[in-house]
């Protein structure tokens, strides 16, 4: 948020613990994780996500606007239908990741927390003759998330963005603190991501770097579109999608569940074989999972055979692959 970390009010709940690092702001827990977990897989309660910035755009010129920029075909996007978008270095890398959604009149999209001033600074730029207007409007709308299966209401809610993995809800603010009457138990963030690393969803910040090309995470499956026209970065997309490969890739590692702590991000990757040998990659998120134990994404070279065992620091790392060779 521009202004600083705003705490949740749900921090208030019995039980919570507040999440640190990118996901300050909001609950790690309610004191219940695989608990927590198990209710989001059922379809039950919601996760707190207000942490996330929230912004909109404007004007008639709104959707064709941002289809010069992002990676994704939003020129005619339908009303209320969700879109994943990237803004891309002139080079290619991955600078930003919105979630879009419209509704007629206005784009919502939510963004990593502490992204949003950086946003916010390069779409004003942008801007030229459109008619358009941005705006920043995390401090009135807060992200809930409902998971698949939801029976929750998604009424009062300011833009509604319906996925296969689940609901993203703009919420005003001040509706936070009355959510557990009408939605069900809280699940925390550490939940959020167990289940976000299970389905292989990168996210911006843990999985990308500054040389991070979106083919290496899978996005060029869900928020590129390649047969759009120029965006910024395109030609590599373009090239490296139709002349060559990435030279990472991300991989899902089941790791061994005898260790008592979870590799961090950034924990270095060698085969199992070798393991005081050269890094060929690194961990990029890692979470307790309720049914699949520790389990963990990394992103490792491309020509990392997809069937070496791997060691995550000392945790032995079987892989599975999210993008091929």
């Amino acid at each position: 948020m521009t202004s600083g970390i705003t705490k949740s009010p749900l921090l208030a709940l019995p039980g919570a613990v507040p999440a640190e690092g990118p996901d300050e702001g909001v609950a790690a827990h309610y004191g219940g994780l695989f608990q927590e977990q198990r209710a989001l897989a059922e379809g039950r309660g919601f996760v707190d996500l207000s942490h996330r910035g929230v912004v909109t755009v404007t004007g008639p010129d709104r959707l064709a606007w941002l289809h010069l920029l992002l990676t994704q075909h939003v020129s005619a996007l339908p009303p209320q239908q969700a879109a994943d978008a990237l803004i891309l270095s002139p080079n290619g890398h991955v600078e930003h990741a919105l979630y879009l959604v419209d509704d007629g009149t206005t784009t919502w999209a939510h963004v990593e927390p502490g992204t949003l001033p950086e946003l916010l600074k390069y779409l004003e730029s942008m801007k030229f003759m459109y008619r358009v207007e941005v705006a920043d409007a995390t401090a009135e709308y807060a992200l809930v998330h409902l998971p698949a299966g939801s029976t929750a209401p998604v009424e009062g809610a300011a833009a509604v963005r319906s996925l296969p993995y689940g609901t993203d809800l703009f919420l005003p603010r001040e509706r936070l603190a009355e959510l557990t009457a009408g939605y069900g138990p809280a699940a925390g963030v550490w939940a959020y991501e167990a289940l976000r690393v299970e389905q292989h969803r990168p996210r911006l910040g843990f999985e990308t770097d500054h040389r991070t090309i979106p083919h290496e995470v899978d996005w060029l499956r869900t928020a590129v579109h390649l047969q759009k026209g120029c965006y910024r970065g395109q030609e590599t997309v373009a090239r490296v999608h139709n002349l060559g490969k990435p030279p990472r890739r991300l991989v899902f590692l089941h790791l061994d569940g005898t260790e008592e702590s979870l590799p961090p991000h950034g924990t270095e990757l060698r085969l199992a074989s070798d393991p005081e040998g050269r890094a060929l990659g690194f961990v990029t998120s890692s979470a307790r999972h309720h049914e699949l134990g520790p389990i963990a994404l990394g992103i490792v070279k491309r020509n990392v055979p997809v069937d070496a065992v791997l060691v995550a620091g000392s945790v032995p790392a079987a892989q599975e692959v999210v993008v091929p060779q």
